[in-house]
């Protein structure tokens, strides 16, 4: 039993102990805050292609404010401007393969209404892919250099026509004609055959094969139930097709099928899903990557022997890709990491060391003062495991408690990866915990995780968000009274989900570019989607059941909005339309609640433009420390 004497000792030997602890107290690790200008002068680079004589790389980077097309001697040096916008991001695809010649592409504003253009040697820009709300897609060169295949929907709004064209006129010949709503996704090194994909649902796909020289579509994968079939590419040799199955598995794992007698063979197989596989031009090399928690696992196999390649190690960093030179000697790759963003490398497989062709991290920032992406698990409100990228400030502790904000992706059907994110960096930089979580329904983890939200919007997946909250409390350095919720597109929907059907739960909302009425969002879908609305209704809901649709989305329950709401909106965003920013913003009002909404009149979906990031970034920094953070 405890008396008056032990109490007295338990005073004193509580504040001799406070006295000591204060005396061997761990100094606060020092670090240096920086502002989103310091962050977004990091040079962000994109795609890659060896010149015809393996002199250059061509590349993409912002490094203007605005994307533009770009290359890097092999030999070392500072990128060469190729194209100079100052209104449209511009975006390298490929060298031709005999000469200089570039291939670009670019749309107006964010609209994605993107057309093809080259480059010439004379360094003008010609419209090859010319129209009126065209959208086009180049899909690679044929195996002969002769000419390349290109994907739009001039003909007819709602499908992707194939074409080949002539490498030196451009002159177009029709090879696929898309009545049925088809993604092409490859063509065979003769020419012979395209491998397409129909989306019976988000989880159930079909592979066709179209003979250009019979003029006769095939059913490479009839089955029964959800089975998501993914082509990839043809064998060397034109006679296999390889792609993607979760057939009688929960994970996708990569076949190739005999194009003439049908026969199969699984080529990799994992606990996580294959993501993709492709050859090298000439055929020599087979490149795989795997989704492994949330981290790319790259291999290459010499196709001969299916031995494995190595690869090269880049300290804190996962390379998730790679390219070849004509000759396939080299590989060009990009590699990241949580507090590294991309940075290209050249490496000759007959060995040796990589070359960093690029250093794009700001010099302004002292990478240690970056944090590293951490994978965290959960249970949820059922059980259910749920999966995330948590990332803890440098000065986060049991004794100094930070506010924390729930990412959700975009989707349906996304996933947050780790990797660098300026973003991110800029809010944890400046004391907030994020925590990146792959709800249910996110991929990555297995296809009854993936349909476990299907028709369930807005109710288990939020909850999962809701449910987050208790191990970012338990984390003993996450102030449990402080934590909010941002995220994009789908991830935006969320947003306006927690603040309507769970407000109490999150101190505020970010919310950039979000549905706010699928009801709208659905109807006014771009025509050139019409392959997908199918599958998205059957996941979301049917136009037909407008009560449904009504029910989970939160324009309708707008009066329960009580907490801080911030939105950002691109004017020109062909898929969440301003409209649904604008009325959600305009109800939330009414509520008397604070609202900040920023548009901007040269976006669409997402924010490309470094000066509109900047504005963005620093509003959304700014609205959290006076809403969540209290300063």
């Amino acid at each position: 039993m405890k008396n008056k004497f032990t109490g007295t000792f338990l005073l004193i030997a509580a504040s001799l102990l406070s006295v000591y602890s204060c005396k061997r107290e761990q100094p606060k690790p020092e670090f240096k805050t920086y502002s989103i200008s310091e962050f977004l002068s990091t040079v962000n680079f994109r795609g890659a292609s060896f010149s015809s004589d393996q002199s250059k790389i061509l590349v993409s980077n912002d490094k203007s404010g605005i994307y533009n097309a770009y290359y890097i001697p092999v030999a070392g040096g500072d990128p060469v401007p190729l194209t100079a916008s100052k209104t449209d991001a511009v975006f390298a695809l490929s060298y031709f393969p005999d000469d200089d010649r570039v291939l670009l592409y670019s749309d107006k504003g964010g609209n994605e209404l993107s057309h093809l253009y080259v480059r010439e040697l004379d360094s003008t820009l010609r419209d090859i892919t010319p129209g009126e709300n065209l959208k086009a897609e180049f899909l690679g060169f044929a195996q002969d250099n002769r000419s390349f295949f290109v994907a739009h929907n001039q003909r007819d709004a709602r499908y992707f026509d194939v074409y080949e064209l002539d490498v030196k006129t451009y002159q177009p010949k029709m090879i696929f004609k898309n009545t049925e709503g088809l993604d092409v996704a490859a063509v065979s090194p003769d020419k012979r055959f395209l491998a397409l994909m129909k989306s019976e649902s988000t989880s159930d796909h079909n592979i066709f094969l179209f003979d250009t020289k019979t003029q006769s579509l095939k059913n490479l994968t009839p089955h029964e139930g959800d089975v998501a079939n993914f082509p990839q590419t043809f064998s060397p040799d034109g006679k296999d097709l390889y792609y993607l199955t979760n057939e009688n598995d929960e994970f996708l794992y990569l076949v190739k099928q005999n194009l003439e007698t049908g026969a199969k063979k699984v080529v990799e197989k994992t606990k996580w899903d294959v993501e993709y596989a492709y050859f090298s031009k000439k055929g020599k090399y087979l490149v795989i990557g795997i989704n492994n928690d949330a981290r790319t696992e790259l291999k290459i196999f010499e196709t001969a022997t299916m031995l494995q390649t190595m690869l090269p190690k880049i300290e804190n960093a996962e390379i998730k890709s790679v390219v070849f030179s004509a000759d396939e000697s080299k590989i060009a790759f990009y590699a990241s990491g949580g507090k590294n963003p991309n940075d290209l490398f050249i490496f000759n497989l007959a060995g040796g060391n990589p070359k960093q062709l690029t250093r794009s991290l700001s010099p302004a920032i002292n990478s240690a003062d970056l944090v590293d992406a951490q994978v965290v698990r959960f249970s949820s409100f059922d059980s259910t495991q749920i999966p995330g990228i948590l990332y803890k400030p440098v000065n986060a502790s049991d004794t100094a408690k930070v506010p924390a904000l729930v990412w959700v992706h975009g989707g349906p059907g996304g996933q947050s990866r780790t990797g660098y994110s300026a973003l991110i960096q800029y809010l944890v930089n400046h004391g907030y915990a994020v925590y990146a979580i792959n709800n249910r329904g996110s991929s990555g983890y297995g296809k009854t995780f993936f349909k476990a939200d299907d028709r369930d919007h807005g109710n288990g997946d939020l909850k999962d968000c809701v449910e987050s909250k208790k191990m970012l409390a338990a984390t003993g350095w996450i102030d449990p009274d402080k934590i909010g919720i941002i995220g994009g597109s789908y991830g935006g929907f969320m947003v306006l989900a927690a603040l309507t059907f769970q407000p109490q739960e999150f101190a505020v909302g970010v919310n950039l570019f979000g549905v706010s009425n699928w009801v709208r969002t659905l109807a006014n879908s771009p025509a050139y989607w019409e392959s997908f609305k199918k599958a998205l209704e059957i996941e979301m809901g049917s136009l037909k059941d407008e009560t449904y649709l009504k029910s989970i989305s939160p324009l309708f329950h707008a009066d329960k909005i009580e907490k801080p709401l911030m939105v950002l909106q691109g004017a020109n965003d062909p898929r969440v339309l301003k409209v649904e920013s604008d009325e959600i913003v305009a109800e939330a009002r009414k509520n008397g609640v604070p609202v900040e909404y920023l548009v901007f009149p040269d976006e669409g979906h997402g924010f490309i433009k470094k000066e509109n990031q900047e504005k963005g970034y620093e509003a959304i920094l700014k609205f959290l420390d006076l809403h969540l953070k209290g300063k």
